[in-house]
């Protein structure tokens, strides 16, 4: 009794600290690699219990580096986070012992809201590609090959054609090229609006399918 006693006022010495162990390393806003994840062990995107919070013992401990350290009591996993200056997170509570790992909380917490906000930032853009009615074959092929980079970017392509000087004469020309293009597109791209004349140009707009 006097045993837990000594444990609990221990445990309760370090919540001045806001239930952080030591001290921790800045996280690095250029990292966005996450290396507390592995495939054997996914990190749910829920709240988690961290340090002091987990009351569960004992607990299987993940290292930070991803290494197994095996069934554990409480108050040693928290003190192997603690030496480490890292924190104890409850990662799978439902498993009986709940698995819990070693690493810096407040990093996972950063790059996850980071990559939730790049999952949601994509914003639509359309890219421009541009060839003339005498553009060789070569050329066609190079801005075909940037058009399937822009779609599979789930960017919309703006396909122009344009006509210099007498030009202009051979309109015919600059459909054939421009027919040319829709069909190589056409396993990827969808006619969002049809080709139609502009001036000395022709334009056309395609989205990703």
């Amino acid at each position: 009794m006097t045993h837990a006693i000594a444990v609990r006022n221990t445990l309760r010495g370090h919540k001045h600290n806001g239930g952080r162990l030591g001290h921790r390393p800045q996280a690095r806003p250029g990292n966005t690699r996450n290396p507390f994840l592995t495939r054997s062990q996914h990190i749910e995107t829920k709240n988690h219990r961290v340090n002091e919070q987990i009351r569960t013992s004992p607990v299987r401990v993940i290292g930070a580096d991803g290494s197994q350290m095996g069934i554990m009591m409480i108050e040693a996993a928290l003190a192997a986070a603690r030496e480490a200056g890292l924190d104890l997170v409850e990662v799978a509570p439902a498993e009986r012992p709940p698995v819990c790992r070693i690493m810096d909380y407040g990093k996972f917490k950063y790059q996850q809201k980071k990559r939730q906000h790049k999952a949601h930032a994509h914003q639509i853009r359309v890219k421009e590609i541009r060839v003339r009615p005498k553009t060789g074959e070569h050329d066609v092929n190079v801005k075909l090959n940037h058009a399937r980079e822009f779609l599979a970017k789930k960017d919309k392509v703006l396909v122009s054609v344009i006509f210099r000087g007498r030009e202009l004469a051979h309109v015919e020309e600059g459909r054939r090229v421009i027919q040319r293009i829709l069909d190589e597109l056409a396993d990827i791209a969808r006619v969002e609006s049809p080709p139609s004349q502009q001036g000395r140009r022709i334009v056309c707009t395609l989205a990703p399918k």
